[in-house]
């Protein structure tokens, strides 16, 4: 498919899109909503097909190339700070170079493991250079007479003057290569270590990169384009003592602290490549000692099963929508399975690469686009109760649902923008795939499902909808149970952070503290499901296990806690005597989680939790907040504490699990919100208690329908997902229902304890949210 043709599709959808949201209610408007659905299907199942070429998977499903950096020692040895530096260095130009969740680590004192996810051989080639160029970036004046001087020397004629060398500059223009000689000075003008920021763009002579120096660098850039232009000469760029441009400065001075590279025929990639290089330059040389490729770190008998347990997940969730709202139901499944190809096609078109953390915003999702649904037709049950017509019903089901869907996906999608801009890693693959999983679910539930339930309604196709209802609604006193609740929370938070302070670092695993890494040769017959499976009395059978062949050579690595490698060993060739195993490395690996990328996700968290606070302050009021906060909060920490308390360790995939537990919290406590600030506004009478308790009973069946239909792939995974992702499933089957708990049981109460605290009154309350909600409460065009 063309860039193109994409660009046209994309152009005709707009105009669709617009036309839709301007067309009132009618057969014009579900014609363009049929339009707009078959297009935006038949372009994703494009995209996708063929599976097995179109979607890219990560190193812990899929596999990729591993490599071995070592750090090159020079006139002083190599640091520990030195090694840091490579790492992160490293871990910057593998992100640009979009390496999708790469397993980036130090190994013993001087070497680096590096394993990159789904790399072409020509891919591979590039990634090899880029991994190990230094990106020394210098800058030296070329002599004013260079190429007289040049031919003086050549001739026999004439004498280099002192402090100038005669250097090559090749430039490549329309596949032709020159080569000139020009006269550089030997010691440089300015270095690259005063370059902060690199990027290329395209500019009028083609790709170029954009430079900007520190203070002191620009100060220095400045003089040296000064004596350049009043000398009528030349300044040499040089990367890795190899001169990559000679411009001249054409128009005066260069002030400012910006310059550009430009010129020579470079190309996308190269001028992609050479500012990443440039940006996050090496102190220290690297050279690749090993290269090879490796299997998922999941290992294929964890992937066979997780698949399985997820189609079954999928397959039961569809079956359970169905029996409970029967034709409404079957609405909703189509609604999920459009929601579905969507984001695999969006994920496809963006180049996005699948991981495990990214499966789980997948997940959370689903749950999303089910919850819509399940919000719509409890509705739809409330207006049928109140006598109305079908027709009139569905109408009014969609519009009273409306804000709540949009508050509940806008407060998650703030999450998802925040964390995709901060963060880095798997905490950005899960931004990503909640992000367009958000928007997938907002145009099947308020499009797709409401285009296609009116269209069976209007045409008289279908006259009556029935549903089951297991659930009644209750007068259930929650607010007074509320501080009985809380005081249950805290105990259990108390548990658990004292718990977690006593274990200390064996609250981490390897992902976050590093550990043992050993490599073991065998015999060609040996697979990981053997290996995980003699590990289990150690248990240790969830550590990542991968597999690498080489000609006649069987590699197995794994990453173990520390100082376990030489039981694990002996385990290994007690349990599989015809292994013939070989140890052939047996060292201390660094953390995969860094410093840095520890640090830009909780910048990311802390953000994305101002974002919140700002906009359901905005949409409800500040004790709304609060509340929303408060709850998020609670369900994270108590995951976490659970895990503690039960012995558990926390791992890179289950920053995906948290996130997930966020994201789950957030959205269900909104929901709760919405109904309550509909009773407020609405003048419900009685008690600010009774309304919100009034309020919580009335949305108890979906909160508990939502949970058990978000629960149920989990549910899946936890039980026939292997032993790789039963941590990840059990941390999110605890966080749902946590989550669930809080947006009945804490939430509300520290809304009212909030506005009670603050000196605020009932009445007031009811003030503020009427006022809010005539200004704010938007309506759906849908």
């Amino acid at each position: 498919m063309t860039p193109a043709f994409t660009f046209f599709l994309g152009l005709i959808l707009l105009v669709l899109f617009g036309w839709y949201f301007a067309t009132d209610f009618g057969a014009r408007k579900r014609l363009l909503a049929m339009v707009l659905v078959l297009l935006l299907v038949a372009f994703s199942i494009v995209t996708i097909w063929p599976p097995d070429k179109k979607i890219q998977l990560g190193l812990d499903i899929k596999g990729g190339t591993s490599f071995l950096i070592r750090l090159i020692p020079g006139e002083r040895p190599i640091t520990k700070a030195n090694l840091e530096q490579a790492v992160e260095v490293i871990r910057k130009r593998v992100d640009y170079f979009g390496g999708g969740e790469p397993v980036i680590s130090p190994v013993g004192t001087d070497r680096i493991l590096v394993q990159i996810p789904g790399l072409d051989p020509a891919k591979i080639i590039e990634a090899r250079a880029q991994l190990q160029r230094v990106a020394k970036l210098e800058f030296h004046l070329v002599h004013p007479q260079s190429s007289a001087l040049i031919s003086q020397f050549e001739n026999g004629t004439g004498v280099l003057p002192p402090g100038y060398s005669i250097d090559t500059l090749t430039s490549e223009r329309q596949d032709k290569k020159t080569e000139s000689k020009i006269l550089v000075k030997k010691k440089a003008d300015l270095l690259g270590n005063h370059v902060t920021n690199a990027g290329a763009s395209y500019g009028p002579e083609g790709w170029e990169v954009d430079l900007q120096f520190d203070s002191e660098g620009g100060a220095q850039f400045g003089k040296l384009t000064e004596q350049v232009y009043n000398e009528k000469s030349a300044m040499a760029i040089l990367l890795d003592n190899k001169v990559i441009s000679a411009p001249g400065v054409r128009n005066g001075p260069i002030y400012g602290g910006r310059a550009q590279i430009s010129g020579g025929g470079m190309g996308e990639n190269e001028a992609r490549n050479l500012a990443s290089a440039l940006e996050n330059p090496l102190q220290t040389p690297v050279s690749v000692e090993e290269q090879r490729s490796v299997s998922p770190t999941l290992g294929q008998d964890s992937i066979r099963s997780s698949i399985f347990a997820g189609l079954l997940g999928l397959a039961i969730t569809l079956v359970l929508v169905l029996v409970y709202y029967k034709f409404a139901g079957l609405i909703a499944n189509l609604a999920l399975i459009v929601n579905i190809i969507l984001l695999v096609g969006a994920l496809t078109m963006f180049n996005f690469v699948l991981t495990l953390p990214g499966i789980a915003g997948v997940v959370l999702t689903i749950g999303l686009a089910v919850d819509a649904s399940v919000l719509i037709y409890e509705r739809l049950r409330e207006e049928l109760a109140l006598g109305k017509s079908l027709k009139i019903a569905v109408q009014t089901a969609y519009e009273k649902a409306f804000s709540s869907i949009l508050d509940a996906n806008v407060t998650t999608l703030i999450t998802a923008a925040i964390l995709f801009w901060k963060a880095s890693g798997p905490v950005k693959g899960f931004a990503i795939s909640l992000t367009l999983g958000i928007l997938a679910s907002l145009f099947t539930a308020l499009i797709v499902g409401r285009n296609l339930f009116s269209w069976f309604v209007d045409t008289g196709r279908v006259k009556k909808v029935s549903m089951l209802h297991l659930i009644s609604s209750h007068n259930f006193n929650f607010l007074g149970k509320g501080f009985i609740a809380c005081m249950c929370s805290l105990a259990l938070l108390i548990a658990g952070a004292t718990s977690f302070v006593i274990r200390g670092d064996r609250n981490f695993g390897v992902d976050f503290k590093g550990g043992d890494l050993l490599s073991l040769s065998a015999a060609r017959t040996v697979e990981v499901a053997q290996v995980r499976n003699a590990l289990k009395p150690l248990g240790l059978d969830n550590e990542p296990i991968q597999q690498s062949l080489q000609g006649e050579r069987n590699f197995i690595t794994l990453r173990l806690p520390l100082n376990t490698s030489e039981k694990v060993e002996s385990a290994i060739r007690s349990s599989i005597p015809a292994g013939q195993f070989k140890v052939e490395r047996e060292e201390r690996v660094g953390a995969l989680v860094g410093g840095e990328l520890a640090k830009s996700s909780l910048w990311a968290l802390g953000i994305g939790i101002l974002g919140i606070l700002i906009y359901v302050t905005f949409r409800f009021e500040l004790s709304f907040a609060v509340g929303a906060i408060v709850a998020l909060l609670h369900d994270v920490l108590i995951t976490v504490g659970v895990f503690s308390l039960m012995g558990r360790e926390l791992t890179l995939p289950l920053v995906g699990a948290i996130l997930t537990i966020a994201g789950y919290s957030i959205n269900d406590t909104i929901v709760v919100y919405d109904r309550i600030r509909e009773g407020l506004a609405s003048g419900m009478r009685g008690t600010i208690e009774k309304i919100m308790n009034t309020s919580i009973n009335q949305t108890l069946s979906r909160t508990i329908l939502t949970s058990t239909v978000t629960l149920i792939p989990i549910l899946c995974l936890f039980f026939f997902g292997g032993a790789v992702l039963r941590d990840f499933s059990l941390a999110i089957i605890i966080g749902v229902a946590v989550g669930t708990y809080s947006s009945i049981f804490i939430a509300s109460p520290i809304v009212l304890w909030w506005t009670r605290a603050r000196g605020g009154s009932a009445s007031s309350l009811r003030r503020e949210v009427t006022q809010k909600s005539a200004v704010t409460t938007p309506t759906t065009a849908a």
